[in-house]
């Protein structure tokens, strides 16, 4: 069996003083092996004691690392003999077929909210000139979180309409996605523009993600466009020791470079 790397005198991959949950940055290690191949489809993972001694961990903390490696179907779990690996994609890729409204139904599904901020509010310099306006706008903040375990996956903000106040109250805010619940109210989005980019974790965010001030997080930034119009803005922030962003382009999309850009916040003098 392929040997794994535990823990190091200075806490190793797996440390307390990580910010991140024991059993999340053990799920995150074994989550690397098989990834990488190191564990291949069939192997047996190390026993759950081996684990705790390599990684300095309790029987507790091995355990919801491995139940969460079987929820995402990366390990069989088989009683009395052990755990091992499945065969499973490369990427967690939106299923053939499905649309986006159904991936946010399956995630609302696995998933519940807090509303934590809802009402009128001036937005940021940034925000108002993408929304084209300097006036107040609805102000929505919600964390949203992992049904099973409680812990916090995402915190969202949403700049919105300030007359959509009456219809988008806490309660159906915390019931249904924005995006579904915006296109029963007959409001179309014609197209999205993304932008991801990264930065530390202040203090408020770090408590709300349940992560350490100063640790990387992930903020996607989504403006949506209804009758060719800039419409309303939404920022999401992710921790990357549990989220990840997921692209898919055709190959059409792929040659033409359509849908996806880089640009670089720089300046270039000239020689």
């Amino acid at each position: 069996m392929t040997t794994m790397q535990g823990a190091n005198a200075e806490g190793g991959p797996v440390s307390a003083g990580a910010g991140v949950p024991l059993h999340r940055q053990l799920f995150l290690v074994l989550h690397d092996e098989i990834d990488r191949g190191v564990l291949a489809p069939g192997d047996a993972l190390p026993t759950e004691q081996t684990l705790c001694d390599q990684f300095g961990v309790s029987r507790i903390t091995v355990r919801r690392a491995l139940a969460d490696l079987a929820d995402q179907g990366y390990i069989e779990r088989r009683h009395g003999v052990g755990s091992f690996v499945r065969q499973h994609a490369p990427a967690d890729l939106p299923v053939a077929g499905g649309s986006y409204l159904d991936g946010l139904r399956q995630a609302q599904f696995e998933t519940e909210v807090d509303v934590l901020e809802l009402g009128p509010r001036r937005p940021s310099r940034l925000v108002g000139d993408a929304l084209e306006t300097s006036g107040e706008l609805l102000y929505v903040v919600r964390v949203r979180r992992q049904r099973r375990t409680g812990e916090p996956l995402m915190v969202t903000e949403a700049w919105l309409p300030n007359q959509l106040a009456d219809k988008l109250t806490e309660s159906a805010l915390r019931s249904e996605p924005l995006y579904e619940l915006l296109s029963n109210l007959g409001i179309v989005v014609e197209r999205m523009r993304h932008e991801i980019t990264a930065e530390v974790a202040g203090p408020r965010h770090a408590r709300l993600l349940e992560t350490a001030i100063g640790a990387a997080l992930l903020r996607v930034n989504r403006l949506a466009f209804v009758a060719g119009r800039p419409h309303h803005y939404l920022s999401i922030l992710l921790s990357p020791s549990r989220s990840r962003v997921l692209m898919s382009q055709s190959a059409a999309e792929l040659e033409t470079g359509d849908g996806l850009a880089i640009a670089h916040d720089v300046r270039w003098d000239s020689c």
